[in-house]
């Protein structure tokens, strides 16, 4: 019998599309060795020369103009994408889905973001029998993640889920999964291993995120932070961000032995099991991997619309709060100093994130899904 195929469908506007896609087909392999995964972003992958034009306009319109992006997000908050808009993403980018698709013959796909939904969801439309799940990767519900052709939506929260039901998708088909971490975010690694890795001293620890990208609008509230270095060790991620770190690294108080700085790296989980506070950026993916660790997080610069909802999902429930002063940073850092009220802080987002989050939840959730599916066939 061959193994079940899940084909997911990606996009790079951001980098939490594409994480969650790898971190379910990832979640989804360690949990059922009969079940095979692809990931695709497709419009790097059928448009290899205008793909990531594309991509880099957006990524300067989000650093340089995010009251812009946050404009168009309220303004078609109600709208999903019209049909010119899906005549034009097939046309343009996808013509050769339908092809991918009968190469790889899934038992399911599954959509990490609005366009590759669109696209599938017009195939459907056109003929296509595979049933067709989107994973809507924030704690909000835009319009343009909905389609009738949709089988069902996996979500982020209730919140989500009440959200789609108001704009008229039925309640069967959405299923509160919560949104995707790596297997790696499941259960914590050992300290002492992580420290010798990355030359770690065993002291308070801050974590900065600069988001995928390495987007650190907030410079200043990053330099207050070195004013600590000498009581507490700071980790700077910078992302793909090659250009700021090098101007990071160059300045002397960046330079501290307590300071490292990071560029892109796929030890995230590990970096949050040493660290005692993570400050970030709200992207839903990062804030689930951090609520998946259990670690307090205080949040910056969120871009307006889908980070301002994961912003406030997050310090509604109790997981973080905003960063909106040095006195936010004087606050915490002084907390962590104190390992009975850290730890202790540490233990109640623990238990909190059990009521809230199961890691593995979602990666179950589609396995069921996909077994349901083909149950006819199989027998």
């Amino acid at each position: 019998m061959r193994k079940k195929r899940i084909l997911l469908l990606s996009e790079g506007f951001g980098t939490g599309h594409t994480q969650a896609a790898y971190a379910l087909a990832v979640g989804l392999r360690q949990l059922s060795p009969r079940v095979q995964t692809r990931v695709i972003e497709l419009g790097t992958f059928l448009n290899p020369v205008i793909g990531p034009l594309i991509l880099s306009a957006y990524r300067k319109t989000v650093s340089k103009q995010p009251k812009l992006v946050g404009k168009l997000y309220r303004g078609h908050y109600h709208k999903s994408l019209n049909r010119l808009t899906r005549f034009a993403l097939h046309r343009l980018f996808y013509n050769h889905v339908s092809d991918v698709v009968r190469q790889l013959k899934p038992d399911m796909i599954v959509c990490t973001h609005p366009f590759p939904n669109a696209v599938v969801s017009r195939l459907k439309r056109l003929g296509l029998d595979v049933p067709l799940y989107t994973l809507i990767t924030d704690y909000d519900a835009h319009a343009t993640w909905t389609n009738p052709e949709v089988t069902a939506y996996l979500v982020s929260s209730p919140t989500v889920r009440s959200r789609l039901i108001t704009q008229g998708v039925s309640p069967s088909q959405v299923v509160v999964t919560g949104i995707p971490v790596h297997p790696n975010f499941w259960h914590p690694h050992d300290r002492a291993e992580i420290l010798s890795q990355f030359k770690l001293s065993d002291m308070p620890t801050v974590l900065v995120m600069g988001g995928g990208w390495g987007l650190m609008a907030e410079e200043q509230m990053v330099e207050y932070m070195t004013a600590y270095a000498d009581k507490v060790q700071l980790i700077i991620c910078m992302g793909s961000n090659d250009k700021a770190r090098e101007k990071l690294m160059a300045e002397p108080r960046f330079q501290h032995p307590n300071i490292k700085v990071l560029g892109f790296t796929k030890e995230v989980s590990k970096l949050m099991d040493v660290s005692d506070l993570l400050v970030t950026k709200p992207g839903g993916m990062t804030c689930t991997e951090g609520m998946s660790k259990g670690i307090p997080m205080l949040f910056y610069e969120p871009i307006p619309g889908q980070e301002e909802e994961n912003l406030e999902y997050f310090v509604t429930h109790g997981f973080g709060e905003p960063l909106t002063s040095t006195d936010t940073i004087d606050r915490w850092f002084r907390l962590i100093q104190e390992p009975y009220a850290s730890d202790q802080h540490r233990g109640n987002l623990l238990a909190l994130r059990n009521a809230e989050y199961n890691p593995a939840k979602c990666s179950e959730a589609v396995l069921s899904l996909l077994l349901e599916d083909v149950a006819p066939a199989a027998e």
